[in-house]
């Protein structure tokens, strides 16, 4: 017992350290909580917690090596660079009608859920934490058989789950003191941090091709 609550804990803390960086998951997070409200936060990382569920089975079958390859990289890594280009143009070009003004989603938040797996494929370096810091969480929680690994994802998600919920949160409860104006600058600055993550994608990916 005292292993596996070790596990879930350093898993814990390891996450939360990982997902209080600022990245595209945070931006969008901001970006859409102040319309579609609290539930933001925990319908991103439901969609980001079932591809990292996924993956998780994926590597105990063997995929780690294939997920190590240089061309994996670079297409995740120029692909994803594409994504974040066309969100954040979707960012700039809907910010003169941007009102807060009795919008509330509820329709779309089921979008949320795909987001939240898109936003974590298209990100290279998701990739590269899951196939080296991951992975050997993974093998050291195998070692405590199936109660071990689940600790390990119980711990890592919650950690997701508590830091993207309070943000969602604080947004969509501080929209109540915000202009439309401020809205759309805040948008508008989560749509600038998009486009830099865009550009540190391809970089990254270009970099692979000609070394």
């Amino acid at each position: 017992m005292i292993e596996l609550l070790t596990i879930f804990f350093t898993s814990f803390l390891v996450a939360l350290s990982g997902a209080m960086m600022p990245g595209p998951l945070l931006s969008v997070t901001i970006s859409e909580s102040s319309h579609r409200g609290y539930i933001t936060g925990p319908l991103l990382i439901a969609g980001h917690g079932i591809l990292e569920l996924a993956l998780i089975i994926s590597l105990l079958l063997g995929l780690a090596p294939f997920l190590q390859r240089k061309e994996v990289f670079i297409i995740t890594a120029i692909g994803g660079s594409i994504v974040l280009l066309w969100m954040a143009f979707g960012m700039f070009r809907s910010l003169p009608s941007l009102t807060l003004k009795g919008r509330f989603e509820k329709s779309s938040n089921n979008n949320l859920l795909i987001t939240g797996v898109l936003l974590s494929i298209v990100n290279p370096y998701w990739t590269i934490w899951w196939v080296s810091i991951g992975l050997g969480y993974i093998l050291h929680s195998l070692s405590f058989g199936k109660w071990g690994v689940f600790s390990f994802f119980s711990g890592h998600i919650m950690a997701d789950l508590l830091w993207y919920s309070a943000i969602s949160a604080a947004v969509w409860k501080g929209k109540e003191f915000l202009s439309d104006r401020s809205y759309r600058i805040l948008i508008g600055v989560c749509a600038i941090f998009l486009i830099i993550f865009s550009f540190l994608f391809a970089y990254s990916g270009i970099k692979k091709v000609v070394i």
